[in-house]
């Protein structure tokens, strides 16, 4: 093999194994036709090691959290059991069974060793999704009092449109959540048929092209919905600050990526699997239509994996066959008469490939039951016993014939069908279907809901899963398990004169109308019961119905109709479309960076040409490399040791002219600093995270300051807000702050930085809401700074309206009322609280400052401009409002739990909401002119006119000779070390400065400059006085 030999990735069978590979166990759901290992022959040189590491990995991977319950006895105890147990048809039929299972292969004994008889996988959830489990939901919450004004937001995003049943799922489930109260937001990967369908009932659907991924605040959102793998590329937006805190739940009710981690573990494509491992991980919760798929992707599970069962795909694939497929047809076909009496024998969702003990206990369980009727031949026609399980192409077939023969049955009584044949042909050729697994079942068996949705009668064990849906005698027959009695008993009820009787009829027709919406009710209240776990519900929002309000229990199948495509009957072609155009293969290509090289097996299957590198391979590429780096280091040494000749002078200038251009290129400002030179304002676009850069602007008018130092962006000249204000650094105090943090470092020696008369801020939200400035606004408002005359303005184009809708009803509110709403209602309390403390005022004074109610706008998103010295001053007082804030939550030693704020969220932000207002307060109390322009059409009106604020402006609080004064005091203090408590904020937020610090620098100038004048002096006298002597050379 050459080293540069590519090895092609694996060409899946329709059971996700390359080639057939076989790792342990399958799940049968919305896989139909399944093909296992449609080629054993051509792996049995690996089964050992295949097994040692499905073992290994079931035993001790840390998130693989499947428990086994049952016996120590192995599968030969089984055979000895029913030895001695029956009489000696039973014995004959059992020894004939073992006969054939005995011709399991190396790996077989290995995974009966590991799985013992009786044993049972189940899912468990992990420790995240356990929080989910154990939550109380809002229930507590809704005890609260609670002034939200808007519904709780939900955003969809969906794959594709198809009309499928994964489509069908989600549009039962988001229908009744929206009777819940939620608002959703459907944005889709691709377009489909199901469009109209979804803006019926969830408005308008935006179809995000790839290169909009980023553009999107997502942050607006109490949650995200993403209801595909399809729309994987997408994630990585939401892996990122600012949103990688947004709330998410991720659906998965497809398979195509299970199907495609065993042939990554045999590529070795480790990177691969770690990468999909990391975007999962990304989801507060991965949540599975049933229990058989996270254990299908349990490679992937970090502790987030999370079941609610409940999906149509069964009843879909099986109303679609239905329709294409005639019973009387498939009969003959299979060589069966229309007078023959089937009776199919099923198991355990989990199928182990050559693992026959749990259809040997079938066998042991049915015994009687075969010796009873197998043998009859009745005038309409035989009793035929149908076994499904393994693989038509392992010989079992034939064993059963041997079996059958040697209990004296007639020829084809007993016959065996393969997973890998069309199972759903075998069921719909059943008279009656037979649940014979003793294994108990986790979630409601996939193969029954296909059998009873084909109105076939089943007769099942007595599972207290089975039990919960299903009524004894009315849709379908219960027995004990392990009573061979209690069987016959209840399949001679299923009997008439060797006929379905008419109970059986009865019990397939109610079965039938149970299997059409089964689960439905336990999914709809499934999710809106995680949505109250997951979801943060703001102070602002209204919290969503209580889920027992919800008596759905169908699917919205009047919905599709008769649009369903029957087409085929073939669900697979579903699956078969998601395979083609999936993110997967695509993900494959660009990680791997392999070609495709197939061939076509004997049986239709495409297997790998894979030419994988030997150990020689590696050694030889491995000399390689230690050669080259002889070289190189060879040649290095014969270059120090040679003279070279520096050139002309002209070259050497022209190499360091160069060399300093490309240091300064390093550190360049970008194109629009160097517009910004002469422009009489800069507005600082506040952000935080990678995420948020799409939303930012480039230009004269605008420059980035960032609130991380990790996430600045690389080659643009943002200011770096924790260099110049080192509090930054501390992660809480960075998000208590939040936007006003980096209006204090801009402030911090601001003439270091900021140079022009006019400055304004921005935050990354105002555009990610569509509020920002418009080019057209940009020049209106440039155009006003230079024609201002009004003295100081503050112009801001972002409202307290448009920031979520808080006041967009008829009834407008009042600016504290609004602010009681984002503030958990305690926005009035704790401002006055904070005032009082800031100004020591009494405990009878009023401290909260009116604020009119005249109808006009207020500041919001940090989205304003004004005179930098009036910037100065707001900097000044926010300084000390924040410390005195800062107090009323911390004491001595510990922080006290934020009162402004529901959430997490909120009360990790504790104060960003009351300060984003903030300069409305010292604006309309200190007569500044306030103006909203128009973000849009850049149209300017004044706000709250300084002439109609008479008699309401406490003018006195806001006095800047008051301010500044305040401000020397609390200078002084911390300049003597004299703070009033341990975590005092002030000093931290920005200069330090009073008149004492001023005259103390002064005092050290003129002592350093008075020590330089005498020394000085002394060195002249003493050159007077001895004369100047020359030191000696060398000495």
């Amino acid at each position: 093999m050459g080293r540069n030999s590519s090895v092609p990735p694996p060409i899946l069978d329709d059971n996700g194994g390359a080639g057939g590979n076989d790792l342990g166990f399958h799940s049968i759901r919305d896989r139909f036709p399944f093909k296992r290992n449609p080629n054993p022959s051509h792996h049995r040189g690996r089964d050992r090691g295949l097994a040692d590491r499905g073992l290994s990995s079931l035993r001790h991977r840390p998130h693989h959290r499947f428990y086994r319950k049952g016996g120590k006895s192995a599968f030969y105890s089984v055979l000895i059991f029913v030895l001695f147990g029956f009489a000696a048809a039973t014995m004959l039929l059992q020894s004939s069974m073992t006969s054939v299972f005995r011709q399991g292969s190396e790996r077989g004994r290995l995974l009966r060793d590991g799985l013992k008889f009786g044993s049972t996988l189940r899912f468990v959830p992990g420790r995240v999704s356990q929080r989910f489990v154990q939550a109380d939901g809002l229930d507590g919450a809704r005890k609260e009092p609670r002034i939200g004004v808007r519904p709780p937001r939900l955003a969809l995003i969906l794959g594709n449109m198809k009309k499928d049943p994964h489509s069908l799922m989600l549009i039962t489930v988001m229908k009744n959540i929206k009777k819940l109260g939620y608002r959703l937001k459907i944005f889709s990967t691709a377009n489909g048929k199901a469009r109209k369908m979804w803006e019926e009932h969830g408005g308008p659907i935006s179809v995000l092209a790839p290169e909009k991924y980023s553009l999107i605040d997502w942050s607006i959102f109490e949650g995200l919905i993403v209801a595909s793998l399809e729309a994987k590329e997408l994630i990585s937006s939401l892996m990122q600050e600012p949103f990688c805190s947004v709330p998410l739940i991720w659906i998965i009710q497809e398979d195509t990526l299970a199907k495609r981690l065993p042939s990554y573990a045999e590529m070795g494509w480790t990177h691969l699997v770690s990468h999909w491992k990391s975007v999962l991980s990304r989801a507060n919760v991965v949540v599975f239509p049933d229990f058989t798929l996270p254990m299908l992707y349990s490679v992937l599970d970090t502790g987030n994996f999370f079941v609610i069962p409940g999906s149509p795909v069964d009843v879909w694939a099986a109303e679609s066959y239905s329709k294409t497929h005639s019973k009387n047809q498939l009969r003959k076909n299979n060589r069966f008469s229309e007078d023959d009496m089937l009776v199919l024998v099923v198991g355990s969702s989990f199928f182990f490939n050559e693992l026959s003990w749990d259809y040997a206990v079938a066998m042991h369980s049915i015994g009687p039951l075969l010796i009873e009727y197998a043998r009859r031949k009745d005038a309409e026609g035989l009793f035929k016993f149908v076994f499904l399980f393994g693989n038509s192409s392992d010989g079992y077939d034939d064993a059963f014939q041997e079996v059958a023969s040697r209990l004296g049955l007639h020829q084809g009584s007993v016959r065996h069908y393969g997973l890998n044949d069309d199972v759903n042909s075998v069921l719909l050729m059943a008279d009656i279907v037979l649940y014979g697994s003793s294994q108990d079942v986790q979630g409601f068996p996939p193969l029954l809901i296909r059998a009873m949705t084909f109105g076939i009668p089943v007769i099942a064990p007595d599972f207290p899963v089975l039990k919960k849906y299903l009524v004894d005698g009315v849709h379908t027959v219960f027995f004990p398990r392990h009573d061979p009695d209690a069987l016959l008993k209840a399949f001679s009820q299923m009997i008439s004169n060797g006929k379905l009787s008419k109970f059986a009829r009865t019990v397939a027709s109610s079965g039938r109308l149970i299997a059409m919406n089964l689960l439905a009710s336990e999914s709809i209240t499934g999710y809106a019961r995680l949505l109250e776990s997951v979801l943060n519900f703001p102070s602002d929002a209204l919290l969503p119905g209580p889920f027992s309000q919800l008596q759905q229990g169908t699917w919205e199948w009047n919905l599709f109709g008769s649009e369903i495509d029957y087409g085929t009957g073939n669900i697979n072609e579903n699956q078969a479309s998601v395979e083609n155009s999936s993110v997967i293969h695509s993900l494959e290509q660009e990680f791997s960076g392999f070609s495709y090289s197939t061939n076509t097996s004997e049986n239709g299957t495409e297997n790998l040409a894979r030419d994988n590198p030997t150990q020689l391979d590696w050694d030889i590429l491995r000399e390689i490399e230690l050669s080259e780096e002889y070289e190189r280091l060879e040649m290095e040494e014969l270059a120090e040791r040679m003279e070279s000749d520096p050139g002309q002078w002209d070259d050497i200038y022209r190499n360091a002219r160069k060399a300093e251009k490309l240091k300064f290129e390093a550190n360049e400002r970008d194109e629009g600093e160097l517009e910004r030179t002469g422009q009489p304002v800069c507005i600082y676009e506040i952000y935080i995270g990678s995420g948020s850069w799409p939303f930012l602007h480039h230009g004269s008018l605008y420059r980035g300051l960032s609130l991380s130092t990790k996430a600045r962006r690389s080659k643009s000249d943002d200011v770096n807000a924790v260099d110049r204000l080192p509090v930054l650094n501390e992660t809480f105090y960075r998000n208590v702050l939040c936007e006003i943090g980096g209006m204090f470092a801009i402030a911090n020696k601001v003439d270091n930085i900021h140079k022009r008369p006019w400055i304004g801020f921005q935050s990354w939200r105002a555009a990610g809401r569509k509020v920002s400035l418009s080019k057209k606004a940009e020049r209106v408002l440039e155009q006003a700074i230079q024609d201002n005359t009004k003295g100081d303005v503050i112009y801001f184009w972002s409202r307290l309206n448009r920031n979520g809708g808080v006041t967009g009803s008829k009834d407008a509110l009042t600016f504290w009322s609004a602010c009681d709403i984002l503030n958990e209602g305690h926005c009035r309390n704790i401002f006055e609280d904070a005032f009082r403390l800031m100004y020591v005022l009494p405990s009878n004074a009023e401290a909260l400052p009116p604020m009119p109610e005249d109808g006009g706008h207020w500041s919001a998103l940090h989205s304003w401009v004004m005179p930098t010295r009036s910037f100065l001053e707001f900097a000044m007082f926010s300084r000390m409002f924040v410390d005195s804030l800062d107090a009323l939550h911390t004491n001595s030693t510990k922080r006290n739990i934020c009162l402004l704020g529901s959430s997490e969220p909120e009360q990790r932000h504790c104060y960003c909401r009351v300060l984003e207002l903030l300069v409305n307060v010292w604006a309309y109390h200190s007569a500044r002119t306030m103006v909203y322009i128009d973000p849009l059409s850049g149209s300017l009106e004044e706000q709250h006119p300084v002439e109609q604020r008479k008699g309401f402006m406490w003018a006195k609080y806001f006095n800047s000779t008051l301010l500044k004064s305040m401000d020397e005091d609390l200078a002084e203090a911390a300049d003597d070390g004299d703070h009033p408590r341990d975590m005092w904020l002030w000093p931290l937020t920005g200069e330090v400065h009073w008149q004492g610090i001023y005259e103390r620098e002064r005092e050290e100038r003129y002592r350093l400059k008075m020590d330089k004048k005498r020394k000085t002096k002394e060195k002249l006298f003493e050159r007077m006085k001895y004369g100047y002597k020359q030191k000696t050379l060398g000495g």
